[in-house]
């Protein structure tokens, strides 16, 4: 069954993230709200986040945790905020 994808929320979560020397990011684990931490055990994917949803800006990493597939959206900062590079988000059910 397809699941409604109106019902559907950004959750901001923060992220832990290695920078290599050419500038490609990579998510290494999430963190909720509540201090849950899971590690990301592979990235599957990376692909413009509007292939999943039309109004998704920023990147798409589909990510391994726990053996499960997940999206992990990467969301780029207004360019006026020169200290904020963007903020990662997940989509959850409402």
């Amino acid at each position: 069954m397809a699941v409604d994808q109106s019902k559907r929320e950004r959750v901001y979560v923060r992220v832990c993230t290695d920078f290599d020397a050419t500038g490609y990011m990579q998510p290494r684990s999430i963190t909720w709200g509540d201090g849950r931490t899971f590690k990301i055990d592979r990235i599957k994917d990376f692909r413009p986040a509007s292939v999943y949803r039309d109004d998704c800006t920023g990147y798409c990493f589909t990510v391994m945790i726990r053996g499960e597939e997940k999206h992990l959206f990467f969301e780029p900062a207004d360019p006026t905020f020169a200290s904020r590079i963007g903020r990662w988000y997940v989509m959850t059910l409402n």
